[in-house]
């Protein structure tokens, strides 16, 4: 007995160690993913197995939202914690991240994390201040500067912020998918936290001819010419000529990748010491061919990328963290990009800063109740200037400066098509009230009328 004393000690202080490990936090961010893409949000026309299984081991968000309604602002949100009222990137334009703007990512490094970014950044280029290693990543690889993302096959990459040079022959979402797979296994014995951002499936609508066959002459097409586009910046895209296909082939080729990055995990006994993300940055696109009303990209919702109804803006979210976050469950907790930092600040024992936006969801991880959000607020700025707010069932939409706010049950219709605001002044006026506390004033972001 006395000889087993160790044996029992060691194996006991081995358990309590491996319960009491940091979670690692793998956030996965597809590109211009819309909210019906999945099978899981009831896809019927593309194939996501994977991804559908991760939610039936996991916990599938209905109501969860992106930063914005186009990538570098949602971006901000989520790095940040601030919602686009009271963030420094507002809209897509060449705006890095400043030295003092915090990011999620510094707060988890100074935790003990292993920090990296692979794939699209888009808030700041090399030599910047906000290039990712300069905003608390120790590792990064992928593209700084969002249009360059717009090509799938690219002659270079950036590494830590030096250029890597490419041949062009690699489809830039493997090369991911390796990367996270390497830094993974170069840090499994410390706790990490990996920001994947796939760049699939927004334009260019261009994939493997392997995963491409799966989808040749399955549905009906419309031919795309390269080089047109209906969207800021789409001129120039190349898309295969079979836009359906090639669109469907790039969101299962990305499921395919994502069980991998599961596998993997598995493989080197990391599973239920992980909590992975899997989300978009807003909502389905038009550009390159892309057709969002051919696949019902945004589900029960209405509107696409670049609008504040929900298709613009809300998103899948699934969260898996096996023996930690119930299988198989549901929740209608409104929550947003901005509440990351917080939530991953309090899995990783670290300080959330105060003033920020975001909230905390661990409760709603670990299927507790939660005191919901006062508000969600969301501007753009490409059309002139738009806002959105949410007040629990209800949503406040305002197109263009100075008119009136359309006002939608959420509960009952969905799909906003009835402005109820006549028949509810109280309400509006309260989200009103909101709205002018809503926002800082921003020398950059100036509303300003759209052009009829």
């Amino acid at each position: 007995m006395t000889k087993l004393l160790p044996v029992v000690f060691f194996l006991l202080a081995a358990a309590a160690s491996q319960d009491s490990r940091k979670p690692n936090i793998l956030f996965i961010h597809s590109d211009d993913l819309g909210y019906g893409d999945l099978g899981c949000y009831g896809q019927t026309k593309i194939s996501t197995p994977r991804i559908d299984r991760m939610a039936a081991e996991g916990l599938r968000f209905l109501q969860y939202y992106a930063g914005n309604t186009v990538c570098a602002p949602s971006r901000c949100s989520l790095m940040t914690g601030y919602h686009n009222g009271h963030a420094y990137i507002r809209g897509n334009a060449d705006q890095p991240l400043r030295p003092g703007d915090l990011t999620v990512a510094e707060l988890l490094q100074k935790a003990g994390y292993a920090t990296a970014m692979i794939g699209k950044w888009g808030l700041g280029t090399e030599n910047s201040t906000g290039m990712p290693n300069r905003k608390g990543f120790d590792y990064s690889f992928g593209y700084l500067d969002q249009v360059h993302a717009h090509k799938q096959y690219t002659d270079h990459l950036f590494r830590n912020g030096e250029r890597v040079e490419l041949d062009g022959k690699d489809w830039s979402n493997d090369l991911f998918t390796l990367e996270t797979i390497d830094f993974v296994e170069k840090n499994k014995t410390t706790p990490f936290f990996i920001y994947l951002n796939y760049t699939n499936p927004h334009a260019e609508l261009l994939v493997p001819e392997d995963s491409l066959a799966e989808y040749r002459g399955k549905f009906p097409e419309k031919p795309f010419v390269n080089g047109q586009g209906d969207a800021p910046g789409a001129k120039g895209y190349r898309s295969q000529p079979t836009p359906h296909a090639a669109y469907a082939a790039m969101v299962t080729r990305m499921d395919r990748d994502v069980g991998r990055l599961l596998d993997a995990l598995k493989a080197k006994g990391l599973d239920e010491s992980t909590l992975v993300f899997f989300t978009s940055d807003n909502g389905p696109h038009r550009e390159g061919g892309a057709d969002p009303d051919f696949f019902k990209s945004y589900g029960p919702l209405r509107g696409i990328k670049r609008d504040l109804t929900e298709g613009g803006i809300r998103e899948p979210m699934i969260a898996r963290w096996p023996g930690r976050i119930a299988a198989g469950t549901t929740t209608d907790f409104a929550c947003a990009h901005w509440d990351f930092m917080p939530t991953a600040c309090e899995l990783a024992g670290a300080k959330s800063p105060g003033g920020i936006d975001g909230i905390s969801i661990v409760p709603t991880l670990l299927g507790k109740e939660e005191k919901p959000h006062d508000y969600l607020y969301w501007e753009f700025h490409e059309r002139g200037f738009d806002q959105a707010i949410r007040m629990g069932d209800w949503k406040g939409i305002r197109i263009g400066l100075g008119e009136p706010l359309q006002l939608y049950n959420l509960k009952t219709d969905v799909h906003e098509d009835r402005n109820v605001a006549d028949q509810n002044p109280e309400i509006v006026a309260r989200m009103e009230a909101q709205l002018k506390t809503a926002r800082s004033e921003s020398d950059r972001w100036v509303p300003k009328k759209g052009k009829k």
